[in-house]
């Protein structure tokens, strides 16, 4: 048997070696760390290629491909969303993703995403909490405790520096795991038992269910003034969670309108709906946050250039550690045209 060249190999991160690579650098500084990352690139959003994800739509779900270049190096994520995957003892949300080399065209990463996205999902909503969040802003209601509901509050502790998250899901075992997940990291955790109550007190609501409708998660007259709304789970067309009055009183901010217009909680409003895009506020061309009694609204859809960072980031971690291992995953033939001589050869 002969062995493949260096070039044929291809670095792969599965989920234990993700897992692995998160208690090594602690999930909190990882959560960080990933923030720093899409921060980055938000910073450099011009230079990116950018398209709404393609998504093929079913009865149960959506299966998506994500994928952007910043012109050195390009990544796609292929992710799912079946809602009633739960019902059936599967993830809701699957993932994978490449990162590979413009000039080449080769692959240099290949990872799994389930993980991962959970990750950056929740580094990217702490990221623009850090901008557009009420200054000292330390307590958020948790609506939705599903699988998002500890990674979104573990990272707005370590980003935001929260104390307080209050927890209410439909499913009372759904807060029972959230708050057992969370209840040795140093937070105080509050179950509640209606929405309204998990809102008392809270400076930043985030909002993370999965049904695949138009939902009313939170109603106008439950939003006062001065929050930041950090809505992540509508992101596809026909799921929502805010009532349309939350909208108009709010300044919303999101990732790529194109997208957002379509997947998001603006999918509600008209298309000349005014919305500020998150870039503009991160190298300050336009303004975040501007008093103590504005609300805040992060419309929150993922956009490929956050996996994007996340895969920057995994490609620059792994380097010299144990956690990956090497695929023989692309054709490495003596004569680069001789690629049909290769598969002779190797005829047993």
């Amino acid at each position: 048997m002969t062995l493949p060249s260096q070039k044929a190999l291809v670095p792969f991160v599965s989920v234990d070696n993700m897992m692995r690579l998160v208690h090594s650098i602690g999930i909190e500084t990882m959560l960080s760390d990933l923030a720093d990352y899409v921060e980055a690139d938000f910073k450099r959003w011009e230079l990116f290629d950018k398209t709404p994800r393609v998504a093929s739509h079913s009865e149960v779900g959506v299966i998506e491909l994500m994928p952007t270049s910043d012109g050195e190096a390009y990544g796609f994520k292929y992710v799912n969303g079946h809602p009633k995957n739960t019902s059936e003892g599967l993830q809701t949300v699957t993932a994978f993703g490449l990162l590979a080399d413009v000039y080449t065209g080769y692959p240099v990463l290949l990872t799994e995403m389930t993980m991962l996205t959970a990750l950056r999902t929740a580094a990217t909503s702490a990221m623009v909490a850090k901008h557009l969040a009420p200054k000292g802003a330390d307590t958020m209601a948790m609506i939705g405790n599903g699988a998002q509901s500890e990674f979104q509050t573990l990272a707005m502790k370590a980003i935001c520096g929260l104390k307080t998250v209050r927890l209410y899901d439909k499913d009372p075992a759904a807060t029972e795991k959230c708050a057992r997940n969370l209840s040795a990291v140093g937070l105080e955790v509050v179950r509640c038992t209606t929405p309204e109550q998990a809102i008392e007190g809270a400076q930043i609501l985030t909002t993370c269910t999965a049904d695949k409708q138009n939902a009313t998660i939170l109603t106008d007259n439950m939003v006062g003034a001065g929050v930041h709304i950090n809505a992540i789970g509508g992101d596809c067309p026909g799921k929502t969670e805010l009532a349309a009055g939350i909208l108009t009183r709010a300044d919303v901010f999101v990732e790529f309108p194109p997208q957002t217009r379509v997947e998001g909680e603006i999918q509600q409003m008209p298309d000349d709906f005014a919305v500020t895009e998150l870039w503009q506020v991160i190298l300050g061309q336009k303004p975040g946050r501007r008093d103590d009694k504005q609300i805040t609204l992060f419309d929150s859809v993922g956009f490929a250039i956050e996996d994007f960072s996340a895969l920057r980031y995994i490609r620059d971690r792994i380097k010299d550690t144990e956690f990956f291992i090497d695929l023989d995953m692309l054709a490495d033939p003596d004569d680069p045209r001789d690629l049909f001589g290769m598969l002779q050869r190797a005829q047993v």
